[in-house]
């Protein structure tokens, strides 16, 4: 296992401190499997003010489309040849066709009857129940035989900041034949490890991960927390691996409930930094895919300047796909850990 680096430094000369050289570190790091590159830089504290929440959502469940009032009226149904029922229901949750898909087989699921839920307040159960709503639809596409069920992925956009348009906590629920481009070079290169070194790529990384220690986070269940060492957000990734699962529909109810709970310890450790919102994608094989295994992403979301309302992502990433952390992910880590 390679964790290969590029260390830079920079000169300035400081104006307040009588033009004295200071050296500025950074770091050029290569994912270990894709030989994606990320860039560790502008070192700052870790540190953002949380915004007015009530002013924030103040309003908008006047017209959320999601909310127990509406939600039944308001959003489409699927056709009958798909899901009989049109939408499933489970307790206070709902799931639904994306009236906006990513796919041809794309719906949304809401976590809850409740317009807003700070980011600390999720519970283990809620979270590993609207898993468990999609983990539901996956299996009808499943039974029915529809082309598009080969690989099962839940997204989850929390908050504005992250990309989502609605508070109302929901999920984005898609199964598609066309591997999202991160993915399915995931996929591509970890075929390509198993058939070079013999060995699967995921546990390889496990074991050198818990060996180290630098960024490993803890275990729950048969599921590893780490932080990425290539990460994608500015504050971090944390990456979970689960043992002896290639496919989301592999998955079972403890597996599920273990993941809930690393979310929820993730959760609890960036709002310590005053960071609430973020993205989390599953990333996943198709059944029988022995050569992967399941993982996840966690991904904080944050400014760059938050009285501008300045986004994380720049020209950087947006056109050179080239991600930024503002420290290194094995200082993050130690963030992180009392957590796990």
């Amino acid at each position: 296992m390679e964790f290969r680096a590029i260390p830079k430094e920079t000169v300035v000369l400081n104006p307040k401190k009588d033009m004295a050289r200071r050296s500025i570190p950074s770091e050029i790091r290569f994912d270990p499997l894709t030989g994606r590159s990320a860039r560790i830089c502008h070192f700052m504290k870790l540190k953002w003010e949380k915004p007015d929440f009530e002013k924030m959502v103040a309003g908008t469940d006047a017209w959320c489309p999601f909310c127990p009032e509406r939600v039944m009226d308001v959003t489409p149904a699927f056709p009958e040849e798909i899901l009989p029922e049109g939408r499933m229901v489970f307790e206070d949750m709902v799931l639904f066709p994306n009236i906006a898909p990513y796919d041809s087989l794309g719906a949304v699921a809401t976590m809850a009857g409740s317009h807003y839920i700070p980011m600390t307040e999720f519970t283990t159960e809620r979270i590993a129940k609207a898993f468990g709503l999609a983990m539901d639809f996956f299996r009808q596409v499943r039974d029915i035989n529809h082309p598009e069920s080969v690989y099962h992925i839940i997204n989850w956009n929390y908050m504005p900041v992250s990309g989502s348009s609605i508070i109302h906590p929901h999920l984005q629920v898609f199964a598609t034949s066309t591997a999202p481009d991160l993915m399915r070079r995931e996929l591509q290169a970890a075929r390509a490890y198993r058939k070079s070194k013999g060995s699967n790529y995921w546990e390889d990384l496990v074991r050198s991960e818990t060996d180290s220690g630098d960024r490993y986070l803890g275990r729950i269940g048969r599921t590893t927390w780490l932080t990425a060492y290539a990460p994608i957000g500015v504050a971090g990734d944390v990456l979970a691996v689960v043992d002896d699962v290639s496919s989301t529909m592999e998955l079972t109810s403890d597996d599920l409930i273990s993941i809930a709970e690393g979310l929820r310890n993730a959760m609890a450790a960036y709002d310590k930094m005053g960071i609430y919102s973020f993205n989390m994608n599953f990333f996943t094989g198709s059944v029988g895919d022995a050569f992967t295994r399941f993982h996840l992403l966690f991904s904080p979301r944050t400014f760059f300047n938050q009285a501008l309302g300045t986004p994380d992502i720049g020209a950087l990433r947006n056109l050179f796909n080239e991600t930024l952390c503002m420290a290194f992910p094995e200082e993050i880590n130690q963030m992180l850990k009392e957590h796990f």
